[in-house]
């Protein structure tokens, strides 16, 4: 009883093997305007509740959680400790910061019984910094401070598109620091966009960082991380030769669109292309503690304010821009660390010998599970009336790393499996030592 508590069957999974993907041809027609989006929720991984509004399904919230534990072993690897803001915020804390006005429609605004107005926060630089403001004097000595949440953001997006991408509801990770000058809050910007960069090497997908724009977040300098594809809808301008990497959006808004790179034009030229934006970082100075009079005891015992940075990853834009960029057409492909299982076993349809290749599968599974690292890893395709070759489409298609078929080798003295590598598209035929050894060296987070 206690290792079949342990053991996860495509029977028992909340997820629908049959449903139909669309053709390619037909895509528009359906409003799936992205690779991803059409490969997420045809494999069960999101399902659409409203125009903008997606539900993360068991195995997208897997994913997402990995994510979110890899992001957390980053931000409290650099002093951040975690909080949890709430969503509805005064609509007078935005008219104090003057961002109101600016953010125009696409802030949701909601009124409570008794006439008093709020809005969905897209982001929390007013309740953050009042929150902090509301504390005791606080000393220098207790500087910085690196505070984050990983919480559900909201815009009313006018076009809601590409699923995940661009909502109305999602999900980010937002940081936000406060320091005694600004040197020192330079420091910390720093020292987050080194942990961004960590996030992002983990994961493993390509990236660039480029200057960006501050618009109505504010302060004087800003970066964003953009995964490249062509359904991003920022234009970047890069150079990977010299010092230009800026979005298209900031060069105009500062009169210095370059043709070129800086170097001759035999060497190099500037290339645009499109990105899509997955992190965003802001040094903010005093905008907002100067407005909400958000202030630290100095060494003189004097009262001055915090200089501060906000941090944003957009945290389920990045599950879907990772697909975006390695999937195939027909086939997910996940960035190993976040795949939401990491091992498919497919026991052989056999008429007479059915229950020795399903009980053998059960013995791999509990032998890779009896390691703490693939604890809930492993995924057991009992569809017993099905053919290797069809349970092999539906783990290819959803982007298992890993594939083990127990086939007639299996049963065979000595034991054989066959191990497909489907990030490299490799196939190898293993021992049962060889094949725990494939296991122990397995990453996962």
């Amino acid at each position: 009883m206690g290792s079949y508590c342990h053991r996860r069957y495509v029977s028992r999974l909340f997820q629908n093997f049959v449903k139909i993907q669309p053709k390619a041809k037909s895509d528009n027609d359906l409003g799936l305007s992205c690779n991803s989006h059409k490969l997420m929720l045809y494999n069960d991984i999101v399902a659409q509740s409203h125009a903008g509004g997606f539900h993360l399904l068991p195995l997208g919230v897997r994913a997402f959680e990995k994510l979110v534990k890899l992001v957390d072993e980053e931000m409290q690897a650099i002093g951040g400790q975690k909080i949890s803001m709430t969503t509805l915020c005064p609509e007078s804390l935005w008219r104090q910061s003057g961002r109101l006005a600016a953010a125009g429609a696409e802030l949701f605004s909601i009124q409570d019984r008794h006439k008093n107005n709020y809005c969905l926060s897209p982001t929390h630089e007013e309740l953050v910094t009042k929150l902090v403001a509301s504390m005791p004097q606080i000393s220098y000595k207790y500087l910085p401070i690196r505070l984050y949440q990983i919480t559900r953001k909201f815009r009313d997006e006018m076009a809601p598109r590409y699923g995940l991408l661009r909502g109305r509801e999602f999900e980010m990770k937002d940081m936000y620091t406060f320091d005694a000058s600004e040197e020192k809050a330079l420091e910390t910007y720093n020292l987050v966009c080194q942990a961004y960069n960590n996030i992002f090497d983990r994961i493993g997908v390509r990236y660039v960082k480029v200057s960006g724009a501050t618009g109505i977040i504010g302060g004087n300098l800003s970066h964003e991380y953009h995964y490249l594809s062509d359904v991003g809808q920022d234009s970047i301008l890069l150079c990977d030769r010299c010092d230009v990497h800026m979005n298209k959006e900031l060069a105009a808004e500062n009169g210095n669109l370059p043709s070129k790179c800086q170097l001759p034009a035999t060497q190099c030229e500037l290339l645009e292309r499109n990105g899509i934006e997955v992190g965003h970082t802001f040094y903010l100075g005093t905008k907002y503690s100067s407005v909400f009079k958000a202030t630290y005891q100095n060494q003189e015992k004097i009262m001055k304010e915090y200089s501060m940075g906000c941090f944003g990853l957009g945290m389920t834009r990045i599950l879907q821009a990772s697909v975006e960029i390695l999937s195939t057409e027909t086939s997910i492909r996940w960035p190993h660390l976040i795949a939401p299982h990491q091992l498919y076993i497919i026991p052989k349809k056999d008429g007479t010998r059915a229950d020795e290749y399903l009980a053998r599968a059960e013995e791999i599974s509990d032998a890779f599970t009896q390691r703490s690292h693939l604890q809930g890893e492993v995924i057991i395709d009992d569809r017993m009336s099905m053919t290797i070759g069809r349970r092999q489409v539906d783990a290819d298609r959803l982007g298992y790393p890993y594939i083990v078929v127990v086939g007639v080798k299996a049963l065979e003295n000595p034991a054989l499996y066959e191990v497909i590598d489907t990030n490299k598209g490799e196939t190898s035929f293993i021992n049962y030592e060889q094949l725990m050894s494939l296991a122990d060296k397995i990453k996962t987070i």
